[in-house]
């Protein structure tokens, strides 16, 4: 096996446990708070990182003022996106929130251009613009087929993108699993701080089982993450995080017999394209830029 599939596999396998997750918080969404939901599986993610990161010896704190700031900055905008992601997913059918979720790299490449000055020529730029016409197909504002929880889908890919944004400036010296550590406790507070504000409800019976399955596969999706980027070319397996809409399609249908409409198809369809498009000309453009750097004497 090359390591170029094997980082694919970790990837498919990654983008399906993350959508069983999320399919679990879907599941116990009526029955308990959503800031009780985020906090008890926010702790119980932290703790098992934290014994992770210990027995790979990837804990290092000693972290400099500069990225200290840029840390505390990821973790607003991850509590942000997990509050908001939640809040769609258990209004919106699973596979519309996924679909709209599969822009976030085209925001990604449009953030770094506006931010950080990255060049970005007009076939991306294209290519965002007919992403963001996808969007628009599957959100379809006005006043047939559109939902207020839309919005919360769109303001968690912004706060992913800033996230996202704000990862590229940290130093590579900070192992993975730390800053994944440090994020993951700010979220399980951001919960607690919430759920000081809500009836907590006894979690007990099938409700217990479904918190425990949705703490075991976002714990396994964080893991394949850390994996994925290790083994093969990113390039070539970053295109296949959209078989999260795939696993969406299947669970959102199989678990909850929801559908999407074929606009809401064709929107999924256009973004998924846009956005494989767009990874595959950034790596085009690394290897030509690779390519005119004069080898060392």
């Amino acid at each position: 096996m090359t390591d170029n599939l094997r980082g694919a596999l970790l990837m498919m396998g990654g983008m399906f446990a993350f959508t069983v997750n999320d399919t679990f918080v879907k599941m116990i969404g009526d029955e308990l708070p959503l800031f009780q939901v985020i906090a008890l599986r926010g702790l119980a993610a932290t703790a098992i990182l934290i014994a992770m990161a210990h027995v790979m010896g990837a804990l290092d704190f000693r972290i400099p003022r500069r990225d200290a700031g840029l840390i505390a900055l990821r973790c607003v905008a991850e509590a942000g996106a997990a509050w908001f992601f939640l809040t769609a997913l258990i209004a919106m059918p699973l596979a519309n929130v996924s679909a709209i979720l599969q822009v976030t790299p085209l925001m990604v490449t449009l953030g770094a251009a506006i931010v950080f000055r990255e060049t970005v020529g007009w076939r991306r730029f294209s290519a965002i613009a007919v992403g963001l016409i996808g969007v628009m197909l599957i959100i379809r504002p006005g006043p047939d087929g559109f939902s207020i929880a839309s919005l919360y889908a769109l303001a968690s890919v912004l706060c992913v993108t800033v996230r996202d944004l704000v990862t590229r400036r940290l130093s590579a010296k900070i192992p993975s699993l730390t800053i994944t550590v440090i994020t993951a406790s700010a979220v399980a507070a951001f919960g607690l701080i919430g759920g000081l504000f809500v009836d907590w409800q006894p979690v007990r019976g099938i409700v217990a089982l479904e918190l425990a399955g949705s703490v075991l596969f976002v714990i396994a999706g964080y893991l394949l993450s850390v994996m994925v980027m290790r083994v093969g070319d990113v390039s070539f397996v970053a295109p296949f995080r959209y078989t999260s809409l795939v696993w969406a399609l299947i669970l959102g249908f199989v678990v909850f017999g929801h559908w999407p409409t074929a606009l809401t198809l064709l929107g999924a369809a256009i973004v998924v394209g846009t956005g494989i498009y767009t990874l595959l000309r950034e790596r085009q453009l690394r290897r030509a830029a690779a390519r005119a750097i004069p080898p060392r004497v």
